[in-house]
């Protein structure tokens, strides 16, 4: 029988709680991160050369993903469109309400909502595994955990790169276009069509997300720590790019999966040119008059 693996979330925001838990004393916020980052570095030495080795994609994905969105937004007019405002619109309410919770009471909200959806999508990807959740938390503002007898690191980073709440506002907009044309639909509510409120909330659970993975990592998160702090954050960068790229190709009409993936292309074949001139001068220099073989 597989044993069972406890998945957590840590959510406290008590100095005393933290320092309690990872055994500090009196460090300052830079003391604990670089704490923090060399333990993810020592958990798994392995992670951390795997973790390296992605930067590469990485790499090649944002040197992609930003200039495409700038040449999009900018020559060729998707700031205009609806689509872009009612997205960014949604993600700057998010993000007031987000500071103003911090703010006014020390932590963000809805802290119980986000630690639902952390723990519901840990499960999710347990049934997508074909495990088994034995046990569970997920309705606290501590934090909360299941018992599965199934774990990976998919498991564990999903939270971090899996929008949960946007991909429910996409599954009833497409349920609703099983019954109804909404898409073009000229009915309003609150002033705005099916298609504005279908940008709006995407953009609002997007900035949600987003907002309390960065507040939530720094936090020593288990779910990271156990696969290699280093490797679980180059994955969650990667992962969230992919997801922001798939919500810029459908809300674009510029920009197509062929029109991405031909620029992904030549970005890496630059990359290789490069690299192979890079080689060539190393070899040249450290054995004169010996070709590459």
């Amino acid at each position: 029988m597989t044993p069972k693996r406890k998945s957590s979330l840590s959510a406290s925001t008590s100095r005393r709680k933290l320092r309690a838990a990872t055994g500090a004393t009196c460090e300052t916020t830079t003391q604990r991160v670089l704490r923090w980052w060399q333990r993810g570095f020592r958990k798994s030495s392995f992670s951390a050369i795997y973790g390296l080795f992605l930067l590469l994609p990485a790499a090649l994905l944002t040197q992609t993903f930003f200039p495409v969105f700038s040449r999009a937004t900018v020559e060729q007019g998707f700031w205009a469109t609806e689509e872009f405002w009612f997205f960014a619109l949604g993600a700057v309410m998010w993000t007031l309400a987000f500071f103003g919770g911090m703010w006014a009471t020390g932590t963000p909200w809805p802290l119980h909502l986000y630690v639902f959806g952390h723990e519901l999508t840990h499960a999710i990807w347990v049934w997508l595994s074909w495990g088994r959740v034995y046990e569970k938390k997920m309705w606290s503002a501590d934090g909360g955990y299941i018992v599965t007898d199934t774990h990976n690191f998919w498991i564990a980073l999903a939270p971090y790169f899996y929008p949960l709440y946007s991909l429910v506002v996409i599954v009833l907009y497409g349920a609703a276009s099983l019954f109804y044309n909404v898409a073009h639909s000229p009915a309003t509510f609150l002033l705005m069509t099916p298609l504005e409120w279908l940008f709006l909330l995407l953009g609002a659970t997007w900035a949600f997300h987003l907002s309390f993975t960065i507040w939530m990592i720094p936090k020593g998160q288990t779910d990271l720590t156990t696969h290699g702090t280093f490797f679980s954050i180059v994955v969650i960068y990667i992962m969230n790019l992919v997801v922001l790229a798939l919500f810029l190709i459908v809300a674009a009409p510029e920009i197509t999966f062929a029109s991405f993936g031909t620029e992904l292309l030549h970005h890496t074949e630059d990359f290789s040119e490069a690299a192979w001139k890079v080689v060539r001068v190393v070899w040249v220099r450290m054995f004169p008059g010996h070709p590459l073989p």
